[in-house]
């Protein structure tokens, strides 16, 4: 047991409370384990008729992994440990897609990463004023999972794609305009919203009658720039109509400009792989995406560019990643294709 997640009955809802402030709530191998449990429990349970998520503290619902922990695995070349917490947090993001009961997220501040992958794939995604949707991992040398592959070409237009091959944030306004959530609430309204979901009242009502309308966001404001910049099918064609944006005195130059200028800071394997998922996941089935996934975190831990990605942002904190290779030129079609190959060992099992 662990008291990083918490689980609670409260009259028809599962209440799950993620209990890592001070990391903000980052997702550890112990907490996957609980929530994978407690769902199977729970949806086997007639007197539970929906599952309601919570976070505390204010600043993140949760950011991510515990990456630095992942990190030292693979640095004590302890891959296997690495790609164990890999197979069984897959598993609870798919449990969470096909979940036969009202699974309710109530997402306020950080949600990136491993805090997407179990949310995102919910029913119900709640967004307070403080919430903020990332999915930065381009720029740690790792690639957009836990879902990511299915739920971000199912965003409008190319937001998702954006969103992998950026790292940028949405709003609460974009998020909900976009598709990442379904409504937004007032965060000072959140605690009488969840005691509302413990009744009876189906959720859909209840969250109805909390909800409130949002003002497009600075990202949907573009969405059309985005559309047009970021449908080609390589990294380079894209980062081309940025820079030629950007020499056009448009209105989105100096906005162009700086999308190009941070895309140019991450992992050039990471921005390919992640625009190949973008391209394949459109047309794939949730468990074919995240067998996919599978596939590529299998190559990935065993590679140089998600240590160095760690190391230059969280170990060292110099933010100056030496990414092999360096260039895009040099990654050619064939060996972004070997991330997406089917294993010669035991693939991810979702039966």
């Amino acid at each position: 047991m662990t008291t990083d997640i918490l689980f609670e009955r409260r009259g028809a809802a599962g209440l799950v409370t993620l209990n890592r402030p001070r990391a903000l709530n980052a997702l550890t191998h112990a907490m996957v384990r609980a929530l994978a449990a407690q769902l199977a429990d729970w949806a086997r349970d007639d007197a539970v008729s929906r599952v309601i998520v919570t976070a505390e503290g204010e600043r993140a619902f949760c950011a991510g992994g515990d990456i630095r922990a992942l990190y030292d695995l693979g640095r004590a070349g302890r891959q296997d440990e690495q790609l164990a917490f890999f197979r069984e947090e897959y598993t609870l993001n798919t449990a969470i897609k096909r979940f036969p009961k009202p699974y309710i997220a109530l997402i306020d501040g950080l949600v990136m990463g491993g805090g997407v992958g179990i949310s995102i794939h919910g029913s119900h995604r709640v967004a307070g004023e403080r919430y903020a949707f990332a999915m930065p991992e381009v720029g740690i040398g790792f690639f957009p999972d836990v879902g990511a592959t299915y739920a971000l070409p199912q965003m409008a237009g190319e937001i998702g794609t954006f969103c992998a091959v950026t790292g940028e944030r949405l709003s609460t306004a974009d998020a909900v305009a976009a598709g990442a959530a379904t409504h937004h609430v007032r965060s000072a309204r959140f605690p009488d919203l969840r005691e509302a979901l413990c009744g009876t009242v189906p959720p859909d009502a209840v969250i109805a009658a909390f909800a409130e309308p949002r003002e497009a966001g600075p990202v949907m404001q573009r969405r059309a720039v985005i559309d047009r910049l970021f449908a080609p099918a390589r990294i380079e064609d894209i980062l081309a109509a940025l820079d030629a944006e950007a020499a056009s005195g448009s209105a989105d130059a100096g906005w162009a400009a700086g999308i190009a200028t941070t895309m140019r800071t991450k992992s050039p394997t990471s921005l390919k792989i992640a625009r190949e998922q973008m391209r394949r996941g459109r047309t794939l089935s949730f468990e074919d995406c995240m067998q996919t996934e599978f596939r590529i975190v299998s190559r990935i831990v065993y590679g140089s560019e998600f240590y160095e990605g760690i190391r230059a942002v969280i170990i060292d904190k110099d933010n100056k990643p030496d990414w092999r290779p360096a260039a895009l030129a040099e990654i050619g079609e064939t060996e972004i294709a070997r991330y997406f190959a089917p294993l010669e060992g035991e693939e991810l099992d979702l039966t």
